[in-house]
């Protein structure tokens, strides 16, 4: 039960859920499932996600139950995080893994987008919106192994305006990343942009 001036989530759940501080760590678990993949400035993720956890059902209820605030809320609270550590001092702007437009339509928001207007909200870094697009659907990622992720999210992404974000640091923001082969997609685009870098954040990052 929340008590006065708890928002969506009561304080013992946040203090309960393990974070990974992989943002005070270089060369940490989640930056390095990205070598020799695609070229990663830095990467963090507030907790670890695990089957059953309190993050996968925080994100289960932002997604499913459509409770957008708290997407908002939880990107604000890591984005406070990040900024704090140095994390997010060499970021010029933030963008979310974007959705296609269908099931943007059928869940009526992107979950990414609304995290990291929250995180973009504590960090005082402009959210950019509709520079990286999805091209064309695909199935969920869910029940597919690593390569079969990597397949399904191959060559579907596109940007847009390249100017606004040429010569820039991108932080590309997710709910969740797994085997990230969905970051790995959007940020080889990004890369192909004059002077991009990318650095990857997400709520919650799987052990592996």
């Amino acid at each position: 039960m929340l008590v006065k001036n708890e928002k969506f989530v009561c304080t013992g759940c946040i203090i309960d859920i393990p974070e990974t501080d992989y943002h005070l760590e270089r060369d940490n678990i989640l930056e390095k499932r990205f070598y020799g993949r695609v070229y990663i400035q830095q990467a963090a993720a507030w907790s670890f996600y695990r089957q059953g956890c309190k993050v996968q059902k925080l994100v289960h209820k932002l997604k499913y139950n459509k409770v957008k605030p708290l997407g908002a809320y939880l990107g604000r609270l890591y984005g406070i995080k990040l900024k704090e550590s140095g994390f997010a001092d060499d970021i010029d702007c933030i963008i979310a893994v974007p959705l296609h437009r269908v099931k943007k339509r059928v869940r009526g928001f992107n979950q990414s987008a609304i995290i990291a207007g929250g995180m973009a909200a504590a960090m005082e870094i402009p959210l950019i919106d509709k520079v990286l697009t999805r091209t064309r659907s695909s199935d969920t990622q869910t029940s597919k192994q690593r390569y079969g992720r990597w397949k399904n999210v191959e060559g579907i992404f596109s940007v847009k305006d390249q100017e606004a974000v040429r010569n820039k640091h991108v932080l590309l923001v997710d709910d969740v990343i797994t085997t990230g082969a969905t970051i790995e997609a959007c940020a080889m685009e990004l890369l192909r942009v004059e002077g991009v870098k990318v650095s990857v954040s997400a709520l919650a990052a799987a052990e592996k």
